[in-house]
């Protein structure tokens, strides 16, 4: 299991996830990797990649079942 970060906000039915202090851009994860929280379940997928190339964000599109304002503050995985 590796971190993405946590998200920070949501913009346009997305949830944005900024790395942790230390991650580069050079291991940022491919677009429609599946995203999970502290217990393994499914969040959703990242559609985006974007920001400065040396600590980029991250767009998650949520799964139907999942509230975006639930998603502030969370620490976001990938298997």
């Amino acid at each position: 299991m590796r971190r993405l970060g946590t998200v920070t906000r949501t913009a346009q039915g997305l949830a944005i996830v900024r790395p942790d202090d230390g991650d580069d851009g050079d291991d940022a994860p491919d677009i429609g990797t599946m995203a999970v929280d502290e217990s393994l379940s499914g969040v959703g997928r990242v559609v985006d990649v974007f920001g400065p190339v040396d600590r980029p964000y991250l767009a998650v599109s949520p799964d139907d079942r999942i509230r975006l304002p639930d998603l502030l503050g969370e620490k976001l995985y990938t298997r």
